[in-house]
């Protein structure tokens, strides 16, 4: 009996012919867009409605102007935006004026940078390294030999909802996270009051570029296979 769950990543056709992509389209027995009928109509309610419309349009623009050579044809778009320059352009759509920046202190200079950008941009930024407040870890019950650093005797423990309440004070209108670590970034968000979105996210072994695994699952990674 096929998965009821959505599972869209492993779908069996060819991305040109799925039914999200075009009427008359070919679907697995599990395909959301077909089975969650109801679920789709609450959301679409929901991304239409007076409070998240001009959101979801202004990312849908974004989206578009992220491509070159668009008015040629499809087979001529090419991707023309770092990821950084749209952020800049989506909170310029959306007339935010104060942008938070949680950042983990890994990657404080480039954090530097970033603050400075957003500046330059014509934003008020506010920003949060991620040790603000200097909560120790013994406080979450860790215990030396789970530290970063065990010969340590007092290590400072990532503090996301502090960063998260700190930016909601300052009532900023779009959080961006920089290197937060795994689950850290899920208790920012989970807390953040603004919208939040992602401009660099923590691999320490790949120079934050998560993807790089991904990319050589094949060959180098392979052993990711049987962890």
């Amino acid at each position: 009996m096929p998965n009821p769950h959505p599972q869209c990543a492993i779908c069996p056709f060819e991305w040109s012919e799925r039914y999200c992509r075009k009427a008359g389209g070919k679907a697995p027995e599990n395909c959301p867009s077909v089975r969650m009928k109801e679920t789709l109509a609450r959301a679409q309610a929901e991304t239409t409605s007076e409070a998240l419309l001009p959101f979801a349009c202004e990312a849908s623009r974004q989206e578009g102007e992220g491509y070159a050579g668009r008015d040629q044809g499809y087979a001529t778009v090419t991707p023309c935006k770092p990821r950084i320059q749209e952020i800049i352009e989506f909170a310029r759509r959306m007339h935010y004026k104060r942008l938070g920046l949680a950042f983990c202190v890994g990657v404080r200079f480039e954090a530097e940078k970033v603050h400075r950008l957003f500046e330059s941009a014509g934003f008020e930024v506010v920003s949060v390294a991620c040790k603000a407040g200097r909560v120790p870890k013994s406080e979450l019950g860790l215990t030396r030999d789970e530290y970063v650093d065990p010969t340590c005797e007092v290590e400072t423990m990532c503090n996301p909802v502090f960063q998260a309440e700190a930016v909601n004070d300052c009532e900023v209108d779009l959080n961006i996270l920089m290197g937060l670590c795994v689950g850290h970034d899920s208790l920012f968000i989970m807390h953040a009051k603004a919208p939040v979105t992602v401009l660099a996210v923590k691999d320490r072994m790949l120079g934050h570029n998560p993807m790089a695994a991904v990319y050589q699952l094949d060959t180098y990674y392979r052993y990711l296979k049987d962890i």
